[in-house]
């Protein structure tokens, strides 16, 4: 099996309805979908391009793990959150947009996603949970917004490549030591609210980047 159209009949995709159809390259999801079933597409590693319909408002747990050949995904705004280990091991993921209307992103979300470059975590987000983007050893560039308050357990623990986080968060957020466990960011510089310069240099492990500066128009 290569390629399934799926009518719109259809409301719901179930618990590992596709698990394993490692043939599959490409699949339509039609509007009247309103739920995706955990594992729905787990290890489906022939598939290169999903477009999620704007009638399902959340991806649910590992729905698409280790879809390791998937290089687009379209998240629209109808999704609020996306679930532990969503997009975890789809390494030849470069890029992904992440709408505004998600406010929740589960643990492991993105881990392994070694071929993203950059990620911007919208403004509706409040914490980014633990191992969100562990083992993101190609990301360069973090950009994470005022509203995040805390930042978990190895967060962006191993991504070995990074060189700029811009942290919007005027308040310093509650971060986990092991947070950045990993990631060389001695070699790294962090960008943050001239308000706040002082209080980051002061504060682990934001203290353990090898440059702090004032985020442009901030100084």
């Amino acid at each position: 099996m290569t390629s399934v159209t799926i009518p719109n009949s259809v409301t719901s995709i179930g618990i590992s309805a596709f698990a394993y159809c490692s043939g599959l390259t490409s699949i339509t999801i039609p509007n009247s979908v309103t739920s995706i079933g955990e594992w729905a597409f787990r290890e489906c590693s022939g598939l290169t391009s999903v477009t999620i319909p704007n009638s399902v408002t959340s991806i649910g747990t590992a729905v698409f793990y280790d879809c390791s050949s998937l290089t687009s995904v379209t998240i629209p705004n109808s999704v609020t959150s996306i679930g532990n280990s969503a997009f975890s091991g789809c390494s030849s993921l470069t890029s992904i947009t992440i709408p505004n209307s998600v406010t929740s992103i589960g643990d492991w979300a993105f881990s392994d996603c070694t071929g993203l470059t950059s990620i911007t975590i919208p403004n509706s987000v409040t914490s980014i949970e633990k191992y969100t983007f562990q083992g993101c050893s190609g990301l360069t560039s973090v950009t994470i917004p005022n509203s995040v308050k805390s930042i978990g357990r190895s967060a962006f623990e191993k991504c070995s490549k990074l060189e700029d986080v811009y942290c919007y968060a005027e308040k310093v957020p509650s971060t986990d030591a092991s947070a950045f466990e990993g990631s060389y960011i001695e070699y790294s510089t962090l960008h943050v609210p001239g308000s706040a310069l002082s209080s980051y240099k002061t504060t682990a492990p934001w203290s353990g980047f090898g440059t702090i500066n004032a985020l442009e128009g901030t100084e």
